[in-house]
C-alpha cells in the first residue's frame, strides 16, 4: 500500500500528499462532485478536509493564498485509485504539513473556494 497520494499534471509530479480534495469546476453548481481522500486514519479525515478548505478560503479572503496555476489536466493517484480533473482545483497537504493549491487558469477562484468550504462545513456539522 502506498504512503502518499501523487498529484500529476501530464507526466510531471506536482506534489506528493497525505490528504487531497478534488474540486471540479462543476462543483460550483453542484457540490456533490467534490472528491476527497487521505492516507491517514479515516476517523479524523473529515476534520482534516474541513481545516484544509477553511484555511484555503480564509487565506484567499486575506490575499495570502498561494495558488499554483496549471494549464493541463491534473490527476490524483493513490494505489489503484485515480481521479482525473480537466478543470478545477486541487487542495492538498504534504507529509510536512505544507498546504498546496493547484488551480486551472481562468476559473472563478472565489466560487471554487466557497463551494469546497461550504461542502466541508456542512459535512462536519451534519455528518453527511
Amino acid at each position: 500500500m502506498s504512503t502518499s497520494i501523487v498529484i500529476l499534471s501530464g507526466e510531471k509530479i506536482l506534489a506528493e500528499s497525505e490528504s487531497v480534495i478534488i474540486v471540479p469546476e462543476k462543483s460550483i453548481e453542484e457540490a456533490g462532485y467534490i472528491k476527497m481522500f487521505t492516507v491517514k486514519d479515516g476517523a479524523h479525515a473529515k476534520h482534516e478536509y474541513h481545516a484544509m478548505a477553511q484555511m484555503a478560503y480564509f487565506q484567499y479572503q486575506d490575499d495570502e493564498l498561494d495558488i499554483h496555476e496549471i494549464d493541463e489536466p491534473v490527476a490524483a493517484s493513490y494505489d489503484e485509485e485515480r481521479v482525473d480533473l480537466d478543470s478545477g482545483m486541487v487542495l492538498c497537504r504534504n507529509g510536512n504539513g505544507e498546504f498546496l493549491v493547484f488551480m486551472h487558469k481562468n476559473l472563478n477562484r472565489k466560487k471554487l473556494l466557497e463551494a469546497v468550504y461550504r461542502y466541508c462545513t456542512r459535512w462536519v456539522r451534519l455528518d453527511i
